[in-house]
């Protein structure tokens, strides 16, 4: 009875997130939008400068309220995949796309190579892995602040050769194993703190999120998605020397 009563709070709690958030985007939406109206009419300095304030802080919110509407769905089991044909490579130049213009605020340069092997359509749940991507990237750009972020995707070791058709009673079509990294020159991260990055509402210390803002959900969100599609991931850094993240995905072609 009293398990009964704890899954029906983590339930109420997880609607309650899921619709809050919604109904909290709708506003900040409406703010951003007319912002940007306003930032286009004629202001003096000081008024441009304060609307743009506006605007960033409003942007942020959203940002928060979006991963705080994905983790509450996530949690709550309403995510549903919707796998379909894409090319991997599309969704690293989507990605990286999305977050030039913060790379080049920083003099950044945004590198990435997909190895030749990598099939040209694999079928997955294209949003949800352009989401992951994006959640990695923005991360590495943010605690790097000069040198470079890398995303790479390559056939696990594995499966080193292209996979061929499947043929007469070969039971569907033919898989591969993918390996996404995101590697970045940015600050490092202590071993003893690689586990708990993972966790929702972490940061390393309360030093990095005064500095570097941020919910502590984007590497929580990451893994669920991850292992949504059947996958796993994975951090290799050490303070100094930037971070790489890697995730698999076995995925059909």
């Amino acid at each position: 009875e009293a398990t009964e009563h704890a899954q029906a709070g983590d339930r109420a709690k997880g609607q309650f997130l899921a619709t809050m958030s919604h109904e909290v985007r709708t506003p900040l939406n409406g703010i951003v939008g007319f912002t940007n109206l306003l930032l286009d009419t004629t202001l003096t300095a000081e008024q441009r400068e304060y609307v743009q304030t506006i605007r960033i802080s409003t942007e942020a919110l959203i940002q928060l309220t979006g991963d705080i509407l994905d983790f509450a769905r996530i949690e709550s089991g309403k995510v549903k995949l919707e796998p379909a044909p894409c090319d991997p490579r599309d969704c690293i130049e989507d990605s990286l796309d999305l977050l030039a213009a913060k790379a080049a605020e920083k003099g950044l340069e945004l590198l990435h190579h997909a190895a030749p092997e990598v099939p040209a359509a694999i079928v997955v749940d294209g949003g949800r892995l352009r989401q992951v991507l994006v959640n990695l990237i923005g991360n590495a750009i943010k605690f790097t602040e000069r040198g470079e972020v890398e995303v790479t995707v390559a056939l696990a070791p594995g499966d080193a050769s292209p996979p061929r058709a499947a043929g007469p009673g070969a039971g569907g079509p033919p898989q591969v194993s993918l390996i996404f990294t995101v590697r970045d020159s940015g600050i490092g991260i202590p071993a003893e703190h690689h586990q708990k990055l993972f966790r929702a509402f972490t940061q390393i210390d309360d030093s990095t999120t005064r500095r570097y803002g941020g919910t502590g959900l984007g590497l929580a969100i990451c893994r669920n998605l991850v292992g949504l599609m059947g996958g796993k991931i994975s951090l290799s850094s050490q303070p100094g020397e930037g971070s790489t993240f890697t995730f698999s995905l076995r995925v059909p072609v």
